[in-house]
């Protein structure tokens, strides 16, 4: 003879519980963060560094290396996008990006966090982005001579401005 078994209050609500965790928690948002550690280095160390949000207002400057704690989340749904520039004498300057990708987390959401941790917590949180750990510049050294630094250049007295020839100097 196959018998029913009959739940208690006590399992009705243990249950209730679990599934009321699973539909309004996100995944991404309890095992994981939405800020996160970025470092930046250049190769050579010790350059200049300016790091702006995608607005393009500054948020940092520095000499790297450099490691700043900076959100994965620009707003909801929207990845964050960092943009810096690395600058040092005697090296080009170089440009580069750093952007936030998908949380590996936020997938649990089709498992475990359902769909208001899928549609809203872990996007409202920013918990559904991640950054890269570093980023790394490698700085070329300047060809040529720029305006900051000094060079002997040999002219001819015909290439030589007016207005430099009133303090040359004659030598013997």
């Amino acid at each position: 003879m196959k018998m029913n078994r009959v739940w208690t209050g006590k399992e009705w609500g243990a249950m209730g519980c679990a599934v009321s965790a699973l539909l309004t928690a996100g995944c991404a948002s309890i095992v994981s963060k939405s800020d996160w550690p970025v470092t930046f280095s250049s190769n050579p160390k010790g350059a200049e560094i300016v790091i702006s949000d995608k607005s393009g207002r500054e948020i940092h400057r520095s000499i790297t290396p450099t490691t700043l704690t900076l959100p994965a989340s620009s707003g909801y749904f929207s990845a964050a996008r960092y943009e810096f520039e690395v600058k040092m004498a005697g090296y080009t300057a170089t440009k580069g990006t750093v952007s936030a990708g998908l949380n590996g987390w936020y997938v649990g959401n089709l498992l475990f966090g359902g769909l208001v941790g899928l549609l809203v917590v872990d996007p409202a949180t920013g918990a559904m982005f991640r950054l890269p750990e570093d980023a790394t510049v490698n700085l070329t050294k300047t060809t040529g001579v720029t305006s900051t630094e000094r060079a002997l250049r040999i002219m001819a007295l015909n290439e030589i401005p007016a207005e430099w020839k009133t303090k040359l100097v004659r030598l013997e």
